[in-house]
């Protein structure tokens, strides 16, 4: 059987796309990959998604996403894929559990992956004050002191906006100098509710046995001196990476492994298109990687019917 169109992950990307394709009639399938729902399963409380007046659980949003495209006909599988040919005019996926599937189009909502520390107690907290995106949850944490670990532009980027909300931001580098850009890293350090904390990791996230971050415990990497940090919020701001290993040689990617868009959501590859956090680098929002979602499956469809 060769289906009208795939749609590789069950993110807002993904999700949107089945939904606009399935009410299209296509009757997309869905492959969920090895993190169904995406990242925003790991998000406690959504605040800034449009129609919610009230703050909604990540992983109810994404649920009530996946249920309404399945109204129209979509169908979720869990199901993850690790090698294909997009080449042709039919695509041919390899998964772990269906074997090869074929498809006439392809949409590539696959998403990425923040990088973590891997230290005690992130993982127990994520979600409980451990973040990986400031837009999303620094609202949270309005007039409190917080962290951000990292040094590049996105650390100084997320160290900015937490600026605007919270009392102090603490930005922890492992270097003595930022790597961001000059002028990024001179704003960030000029601005008066954020301090540098220079040569500093984080061994450890405190306390998951009071349910929440008290605080960090840090090291001087050149010292050894170890101390504790009060914060009531860790943002890690140390990058992502695409999930789309997959996909070397079958489209074109960045240097940093994103999925190249033109034109749209279209990849190199004809009737293959790309959405969500998979192709963007810059905004990382689950309203940005719903309407990309819904512009993918507009392109499929334009290209099905062709």
């Amino acid at each position: 059987m060769t289906h009208d169109l795939i749609i590789l992950g069950s993110g807002p990307a993904g999700c949107t796309a089945a939904l606009y394709a399935a009410r299209a009639g296509f009757a997309p399938l869905v492959l969920e990959g090895p993190q169904p729902g995406g990242q925003l399963t790991q998000t406690t409380d959504v605040e800034n998604f449009p129609g919610f007046p009230t703050p909604i659980n990540g992983y109810d949003l994404v649920t009530a996403m996946r249920r309404q495209a399945e109204r129209f006909g979509a169908a979720f599988e869990v199901d993850e894929v690790t090698g294909c040919d997009l080449a042709g005019p039919v695509k041919r996926l390899e998964t772990l559990v269906a074997g090869t599937l074929e498809a006439r189009a392809v949409i590539l909502a696959t998403g990425a992956s923040a990088r973590w520390l891997g230290i005690p107690g992130e993982h127990a907290l994520m979600g409980h004050g451990v973040s990986g995106c400031a837009t999303c949850d620094g609202a949270f944490f309005r007039g409190k002191e917080v962290a951000v670990v990292g040094g590049g532009d996105v650390a100084c980027e997320d160290a900015l906006f937490l600026s605007r909300l919270c009392a102090k931001v603490w930005l922890i580098h492992r270097r003595d100098t930022l790597r961001a850009s000059k002028v990024m890293a001179e704003r960030t350090l000029a601005a008066p509710a954020i301090a540098p904390i220079w040569d500093t990791v984080v061994d450890e996230v405190l306390d998951p046995a009071a349910g929440t971050v008290t605080g960090l415990r840090l090291r001087n990497v050149k010292t050894g001196a170890a101390r504790e940090l009060p914060v009531s919020a860790l943002f890690v701001a140390i990058g992502h990476t695409p999930n789309t290993a997959f996909l070397k040689g079958a489209v074109d990617l960045d240097p940093q492994g994103y999925v190249v868009v033109t034109d749209g959501t279209h990849t190199s590859a004809p009737g293959v298109f790309a959405a969500g956090d998979a192709m963007d680098p810059a905004y990382k929002q689950a309203v940005i990687a719903a309407a990309a979602g819904a512009k993918a499956a507009l392109d499929a469809e334009r290209y099905l019917l062709a």
